[in-house]
């Protein structure tokens, strides 16, 4: 298939309170197919996203959209039964992926070590949950939603007020949650590609955030991290790690594209924490900073990703 001979639909915004971002992400995408001389456009993924997939006749979808509705598998589905190919994993990669206690569940049954966690029913105590989170985890701990990404509605708890707080603040508003031990060390992010060449790991980026974590303000504000390629690890270490987040893409069958996050304690123990099926495309995201240390550039990038359409999913 000639992907310059078909048009081209950047599924941006969405549904999610990831929105912002997603405009950002697919702007940048859009423009960059552009200039690589494909016919696209952006299309909005709102609750009419295949009335207007049909009305655009888009042939290929590049997704650039996060959070729920847009890489938890609802809108691949869609895309599947559209008979329309599109970017990144499949259905059952992105639902599990984007749903993180089963993903930790998965990988932890595979053999990757991950940290503990509690996971947080609906009908929960939330001052019997924090107790037990004292007995079982101790402090301080991260409280998370268990569907949403770029690190929204997580909080870092230092005790059972903090963790009663968190749930009775959080539970309507994001649903379910969990509770994860907290890892004490260096957060770092790798990305991984499918290609012709096989699924390869991108250079390691450590993050070192101006917050007490890398949570939404430090990813998407200028100057509030610090981003470090490679990251300062030795080369045991990084080869683990590599090897790990290409386990965890096999493992949760991804394709096309990812990135697997890991906290890395002292002794070199690298803990699986995410997948993100469709990881950030705006200027301050960590893929495209993972390719520029590999020697890809933006729009090259984002052609690479397009090609991933055509790829099978696992």
């Amino acid at each position: 298939m000639d992907l310059k001979l078909k048009k081209i639909g950047v599924l941006m915004g969405g549904l999610s309170v990831e929105r912002e971002v997603s405009l950002r992400s697919g702007a940048m995408c859009l423009k960059a197919l552009q200039e690589k001389g494909y016919h696209a456009v952006a299309v909005d993924a709102v609750r009419d996203v295949a009335q207007r997939l049909d009305e655009e006749q888009i042939e290929v979808a590049f997704l650039a959209l996060h959070g729920r509705f847009g890489e938890d598998g609802t809108i691949q589905g869609m895309l599947e039964l559209l008979d329309i190919p599109y970017t990144g994993s499949g259905v059952l990669a992105s639902a599990l992926a984007m749903h993180k206690v089963c993903c930790k569940k998965v990988v932890r049954q595979s053999g990757l070590p991950t940290p503990d966690f509690i996971e947080v029913s609906a009908d929960a105590d939330p001052a019997e949950l924090a107790a037990r989170v004292a007995r079982e985890l101790g402090f301080p701990v991260m409280v998370k939603p268990v569907e949403e990404g770029s690190s929204v509605g997580v909080r870092k708890c230092y005790g059972e007020a903090d963790v009663v707080h968190a749930i009775e603040q959080d539970r309507a508003r994001y649903g379910p949650l969990f509770v994860e031990a907290f890892v004490s060390g260096m957060e770092i992010t790798v990305g991984v590609l499918e290609g012709p060449e096989g699924i390869v790991a991108l250079p390691i980026l450590e993050l070192v955030p101006k917050n007490d974590f890398y949570d939404y303000e430090a990813k998407y504000t200028h100057g509030m991290t610090e981003f470090i390629i490679p990251a300062r690890l030795s080369d045991e270490v990084t080869r683990e790690a590599m090897r790990l987040s290409v386990e965890a893409f096999r493992i949760l069958g991804c394709s096309g594209y990812a990135r697997v996050d890991f906290m890395v304690e002292a002794d070199g123990t690298c803990q699986f924490t995410e997948v993100n099926t469709l990881p950030g495309m705006t200027d301050l995201s960590d893929l495209p900073a993972q390719a520029r240390a590999a020697g890809i550039d933006y729009p090259e990038l984002v052609e690479r990703i397009l090609k991933t359409a055509l790829l099978p999913k696992h």
